[in-house]
Order: C-alpha cells, then sequence, then structure tokens
C-alpha cells in the first residue's frame, strides 16, 4: 500500500528483455535518486510510476524489478529508459499525507490538457470510459503514482474528461513536469470508490 505522496524522482537506466518472443517481460535497472537504499530489501514493494513492482536486486544506488509482459500492456512509462516517480510501501504508523493507492494500475490515460493557469498549470486527463463512474468531483486519483484532487469530470463518448490544478511543488518534486499533450499516464482510481462500487452492483444483482 502506498500513500500517493513521492518520494524522490529516480531513472530508468536500462531496460533488459527478461526472454525472448512477444511475450517476453523486461528487467528494469532504476537509479533510486533520492530515495534511499538503506532499508531497501530484497523482495520490498516500490511504486513506480504508480505501479508496485518487487526488488529482485539492489546496490548503494538503486534498484531492479522484473516486469512482465502482463504489466507492460497494462501500464505507461516502463518500456523506456528516463524519469520515474519513486515511493516505497507504506508501513503501519506512517503519515497518509495523499490517499490510500495499491499501486494497481486501472487503466491508461492521455494528456489532453497541459497548461499554465497563473502560477499553476492545469492537466486535462482522458480516462478510459469504464473508469468514468470513479471519477468525482473533490474525489482522488492517482497519476503516475501522484496522489491528486480531481476538479472537474466530464463525461464524453469515447471516455471521461478530468481535470487536476497542478501547484508548482507537485511539478518540482515528481515527473508530472515532464508531460506533454498525448502523453500516456498510469491512472489509479480511488480504493474506497472502488469497494463502494462493488458493493452497490453486489446489491444491485441480489435485489434483482
Amino acid at each position: 500500500m502506498f500513500t500517493g505522496i513521492i518520494e524522490a524522482v529516480g531513472t530508468i537506466r536500462s531496460v533488459t528483455p527478461s526472454g525472448q518472443g512477444e511475450k517476453a517481460g523486461v528487467r528494469l535497472d532504476i537509479d533510486a535518486g533520492a530515495l534511499g537504499m538503506q532499508n531497501v530489501r530484497i523482495g520490498d514493494s516500490i511504486a513506480v510510476n504508480g505501479a508496485c513492482m518487487t526488488v529482485v536486486e539492489k546496490t548503494d544506488t538503486g534498484f531492479m524489478v522484473d516486469v512482465s509482459r502482463e504489466s507492460l500492456d497494462k501500464t505507461a512509462g516502463l518500456d523506456k529508459t528516463g524519469e520515474v516517480n519513486l515511493e516505497k510501501a507504506l508501513a503501519l504508523g506512517d503519515m497518509l499525507g495523499g490517499h490510500l493507492v495499491s499501486g494497481h494500475v486501472d487503466g491508461i490515460g492521455t494528456v489532453r490538457v497541459f497548461r499554465p493557469v497563473a502560477e499553476s498549470w492545469e492537466l486535462v486527463i482522458e480516462a478510459p470510459r469504464v473508469l468514468g463512474k470513479f471519477l468525482a468531483y473533490k474525489g482522488s486519483v492517482a497519476v503516475n503514482g501522484v496522489s491528486l484532487t480531481v476538479n472537474r469530470v466530464q463525461d464524453e463518448a469515447t471516455g471521461c474528461l478530468f481535470s487536476i490544478n497542478l501547484i508548482p511543488h507537485t511539478l518540482e518534486v515528481t515527473t508530472l513536469k515532464n508531460l506533454v499533450e498525448g502523453a500516456h499516464v498510469n491512472l489509479e482510481i480511488d480504493l474506497i470508490a472502488r469497494y463502494v462500487e462493488r458493493m452497490l452492483s453486489a446489491g444491485e444483482k441480489a435485489a434483482g
């Protein structure tokens, strides 16, 4: 479990195929940046751009993770070198500064607008239509692992547009500053919204 409060911006240094063929996964060699590896153990979970990954090797400055083809097909930004958001798993007693984030990506969104508005930036993302019912005004969503608050939601025929206001601090300490229109991002809907939807749908089926 994570909070969506990014601890460091790391860098995927290399992407190495784990096997041959279309179904092969990859091994990522990640420079942890300022994350700090002193208390990281083999087998620990670290969120990489919002996707929960297991540490399989570590050094003083970084770590390696194996990513399956299934995960690669359902995430964005884990198949190439470049900067990534990093967060260690939440420990009991840690401060929950963002919201509960599982590290399981629910879908890939597309950046439609990314522009400065006064001292902040407006970020508009098109989410898959199936995720639209989980997005609400003032609700929470994780974008590339960053806990953010939804300012506006608009349902469209092909998807769901939602708007976020990014303050300068968020841009400074995450990779969101690198976004451009058309970029793909990892989305995770609010954990509580997921369970509420399940309870309501189960109740409707039972009543029927």
